[in-house]
């Protein structure tokens, strides 16, 4: 069995107000290397908040949750916000790149945040990873100039930026057309089964997850079967 990236233990996550909201409950979940996993269930059965504190951008209010071995659960939100920009990307279903950056400038922007490598390098990644992507000719574009695919090809270069184990994508290909829709699912799948990455999609495609190595149903807040 290859490495464990997520060990996700008791998760719960409630909001507190006149009427307690239970947005996960006990979620008990494994995610390995090399691991392609899809999220599906009903609209509001909690597979974006789920999805939201495997990737650290939300704290449990109960339950364990570690990432590459380390517990996170305790960290101060520096810590947390360090750990997430260095260990985890992020694709989500509108591409959210920066419109008054082009498509390089955008992948750069994780690379200058965690500032480990000198600008040269960070361009020559950033322009690597496009490259990758079949986005070479694309790299000088604002965001406005690209298609719908394109931009999320970039924003797929933008969570590769920091090499992270865990990529986490909500909803990817919920706004392209077929043919981008299928290309983006590749793209998915490959970082799984060729680079070893941990891949986690949330999906309402039944295509999409049936490709899956394994499927997670969510229903009313609660994991029914993995």
């Amino acid at each position: 069995m290859t490495e464990a990236v997520i060990e996700a233990e008791g998760l719960t996550r409630r909001l507190a107000g006149e009427v307690m909201v239970t947005l996960v409950e006990d979620a008990n979940l494994t995610v390995h290397q090399g691991e392609f996993v899809a999220i599906t269930g009903a609209s509001g059965s909690g597979k974006s908040s789920l999805l939201y504190l495997l990737g650290l951008l939300d704290r449990p209010t109960s339950g364990q949750l570690s990432l590459h071995g380390r517990q996170t659960s305790s960290l101060e939100e520096d810590a947390l916000a360090g750990l997430r920009l260095a260990e985890v990307g992020f694709v989500f279903q509108f591409h959210f790149l920066l419109p008054e950056f082009s498509a390089l400038e955008n992948v750069m922007l994780p690379m200058q945040r965690l500032d480990r490598l000198p600008r040269p390098e960070i361009a020559a990644r950033a322009a690597e990873l496009l490259d990758s992507l079949g986005l070479a000719g694309e790299a000088k574009k604002l965001p406005r100039q690209l298609s719908g695919g394109q931009s999320q090809r970039v924003a797929i270069a933008r969570a590769l930026a920091n090499d992270p184990l865990l990529i986490l994508a909500d909803e990817p290909t919920g706004n392209l057309d077929t043919a981008a829709s299928a290309n983006v699912q590749r793209i998915l799948m490959d970082l799984a089964r060729d680079y070893g990455r941990a891949v986690v999609v949330v999906t309402h495609d039944r295509d999409f997850a049936a490709a899956a190595d394994r499927v997670i149903v969510m229903s009313d807040g609660r994991i029914r079967g993995q």
